[in-house]
């Protein structure tokens, strides 16, 4: 267990000990937006408390951790006296020196504010806050998808009433993704009902898919709700990003506060605008080091759940800072973000820098402003992390922290891999998959299940040349390794639906997938086992029909 040290306000004293804070659990801290969701996190916490770390636990893997006093202030002055025959007379007081404060977005402060504090600052019109603090904000983006919209728009309409206007017609998106392909007359339901919703409303951003049986013939359908979200130019530094899905928080990769929230929570802010919201404390995760080439950012936010557990960051912020987080792409930072989550997350976050502008280039015409940590900033907690002596991850079976190394688990049999999802079916995971498949030269040996998040990925997999390729596209290469032909953009399997969905698990198999969660059932059958891995991993392991480490390809 990690020791704590903790100083207390003024006071020199320390007192060091092994013990945890205790959680205070309860609904309004998660809020996610399914029954099955407030499932996972009970599973996930039984979990936490019966099982042991992986042996992939690390000495390259430490923490600096501020405990209590992380929200007080240490001072002292120096005092000069003069000595009398009969008393002690003082003459000065001095004052330690400060250092320059540097101002927040929001102007100047009296004590440093996290990026997510300043955001909560800047959107609730506060000059001033502090973790622990409950404040309305204005919300700059709420999104909703066709599992969760119909129970918020129901909300909204008997709360507000029949013929109430949303808040603002151009800050609602809503993208049917989720149950899409399929015959279920429920999940077909759910997306008239968004339809409706937003012709009556006059939505702008309401992306809409008609034809079923060719995905093509919708131009405004996209696809993945959190990928969709990124390419369409609704994800913008400093601002707050509300939606109806846990994995909302896949959008702090921009610089912003990205969460999910409940139907309830929604159907109010589709109709005033505002959240009432708790300000996160604020951990922070340094990733410095070379990234080695065989390493993705699924890999690093497995090694990060498997250290601090699928509770260690329950309801905090997770900030991600340093040399390699500064080296990731959008995507792979989207990766990251997503994940927290499973840690019980409140948000992730990234500071917005070169790699984010250039993103959002010709994406967006809203103006944006990026905020980042004061020096003087409050964390909880500091994790250190060197990234060069990591190595390809999984998570086994039922839960996200269960971590090992890809190396460990050669043995275990394998039936399927599936290559999809928000966290692993944007257009460079499928680059990255192919790069194995490419340099293997062989033929999976079990099948191997591609579902591309958005139709941008999919356009991507057909027309965008693999490096090293010789000009082969993902789609060529994986048709010459025996892959199925990439299916229709959606969620897909990840979360199982309908018996009729591409890919599901109908039967108690193993998988390796690229997705986020691997609790039973969450693909499908109950029994079903996932083994939660990077694209080189879940490629590697498919050309071998058992978990393999990537670089056994990749040397």
């Amino acid at each position: 267990m990690i020791s704590r040290i903790h100083r207390f306000k003024g006071s020199n004293v320390s007192l060091k000990t092994c013990s945890q804070p205790p959680l205070d659990i309860s609904l309004s801290s998660f809020p996610h937006t399914t029954t099955t969701t407030l499932n996972r996190l009970s599973f996930h916490q039984s979990m936490a408390a019966s099982s042991a770390i992986s042996s992939s636990s690390s000495p390259f893997f430490t923490q600096k951790d501020a405990g209590v006093s992380s929200f007080f202030t240490q001072s002292s002055s120096s005092i000069r006296t003069l000595q009398k025959k009969s008393f002690n007379k003082i003459v000065s007081v001095m004052t330690p020196q400060q250092s320059e404060r540097k101002p927040s977005a929001t102007g100047s402060v009296k004590t440093g504010m996290t990026m997510t504090e300043k955001i909560f600052s800047r959107a609730s019109e506060r000059s001033q806050l502090s973790p622990g603090e409950n404040v309305w904000v204005n919300v700059d983006v709420l999104m909703t998808h066709d599992v969760c919209g119909p129970g918020s728009i129901g909300i909204f309409k008997k709360e507000f009433g029949n013929d109430a206007k949303v808040w603002d017609r151009e800050k609602v998106v809503i993208i049917p993704d989720h149950y899409i392909f399929t015959a279920d007359e429920r999940a077909n339901r759910n997306v008239d009902i968004l339809r409706d919703f937003s012709h009556e409303q006059g939505i702008k951003y309401f992306y809409d898919i008609k034809d079923l049986s060719n995905f093509k013939a919708n131009p405004d359908y996209k696809g993945v709700c959190h990928v969709a979200l990124a390419q369409e130019g609704h994800c913008r530094p400093g601002e707050v990003l509300l939606g109806t899905d846990s994995h909302t928080c896949t959008a702090g990769a921009f610089g912003q506060f990205a969460t999910g929230i409940g139907n309830t929570d929604a159907g109010f802010v589709l109709g005033t605008g505002k959240a009432l919201l708790k300000v996160p404390p604020t951990l922070r995760f340094v990733l410095d080091g070379e990234m080695p080439d065989y390493l993705l950012a699924k890999d690093l936010i497995l090694q990060i759940i498997g250290e601090i557990s699928v509770s260690g960051a329950t309801y905090k912020a997770m900030e991600f800072v340093g040399s390699t987080i500064e080296s990731l792409t959008m995507e792979e930072r989207m990766t990251l973000c997503n994940m927290v989550v499973e840690a019980g997350g409140k948000n992730g976050i990234v500071p917005a820098d070169a790699t984010t502008f250039k993103y959002l280039e010709n994406k967006t015409s809203v103006p944006y402003e990026p905020v980042y940590s004061d020096d003087q900033a409050k964390f909880l907690a500091e994790y250190k992390i060197d990234v060069s002596k990591l190595e390809p991850l999984v998570a086994k079976p039922h839960s996200p922290d269960n971590r090992a190394l890809a190396r460990e688990c050669k043995d275990v049999k394998i039936d399927r891999v599936y290559i999809g999802s928000c966290t692993g079916g944007k257009t460079e995971d499928f680059l990255a998959a192919a790069k194995v498949l490419l340099a293997s030269g062989e033929k999976v040996k079990v099948p191997t299940f591609l579902v591309p998040a958005t139709q941008k990925v999919w356009m991507d997999i057909y027309t965008l040349p693999v490096p090293g390729s010789g000009g082969k596209t993902c789609s060529q290469i994986f048709e010459a390794a025996g892959c199925d032909t990439p299916t229709s953009p959606s969620c897909g399997a990840c979360l199982g639906g309908p018996k009729d969905t591409y890919a599901r698990i109908n039967e108690p198999q193993v998988c390796v997938s690229t997705t986020n969660r691997n609790f039973p059932g969450r693909m499908g059958h109950k029994d079903g086992q996932i083994y939660l891995a990077s694209p080189y991993t879940a490629a590697a392991s498919a050309l071998t029909g058992f978990v393999t480490d990537p670089r056994d390809f990749l040397r």
